[in-house]
């Protein structure tokens, strides 16, 4: 017999020793602050690929500016816009947050990625009850798949030169 169950008879014993404190039920969550800077804005890094987005957000009419331009003539694709904007509709908080960010490296599809990931993470910082919600849907986790590098001997990561019998 366990030492709970020792100390413990039955239900009524038992509920009695959870309300005394001697045995903890379940630990509450912590409380976090927001983290905003003296304009009122939050800041993130995302990450996808070789893509760093460095993004800032701020209430507002819903304006994101991708390196200086509009999103639309940064992202023309109708996807990366649509992966962009993600993380506003899933909070439900969409055309509520200005967005500026700064994306360097790789390719458009991995800028959106490394945007997205910013936005989620910026958005836990302004917002710190939005983080289960962003969490479920897995825009906080940052994907690891990254190009494999090229190793000597071969044409490229894994394929090998030509083979010539003769």
């Amino acid at each position: 017999m366990s030492e709970t169950q020792e100390r413990t008879g039955t239900l009524a014993d038992l509920k009695e020793v959870v309300a005394s404190g001697q045995i903890a039920v379940g630990q509450e969550a912590p409380v976090y602050e927001p983290k905003r800077d003296a304009q009122g804005r939050s800041y993130a890094t995302g990450r996808r690929k070789d893509a760093v987005a460095r993004v800032w957000i701020k209430p507002g009419k819903g304006d994101i500016t991708v390196n200086g331009r509009a999103v639309g003539t940064y992202f023309a694709r109708p996807v990366l816009r649509m992966l962009i904007t993600q993380p506003f509709l899933v909070a439900d908080r969409y055309n509520q947050f200005d967005v500026y960010c700064t994306v360097t490296g790789g390719g458009l599809s991995g800028q959106a990625g490394a945007v997205r990931h910013g936005i989620s993470r910026a958005l836990t910082h302004y917002e710190p009850t939005l983080r289960g919600i962003l969490k479920a849907a897995g825009f906080l986790t940052r994907d690891p798949r990254v190009v494999e590098r090229k190793k000597y001997g071969r044409a490229k990561a894994r394929r090998s030169f030509q083979f010539s019998k003769r």
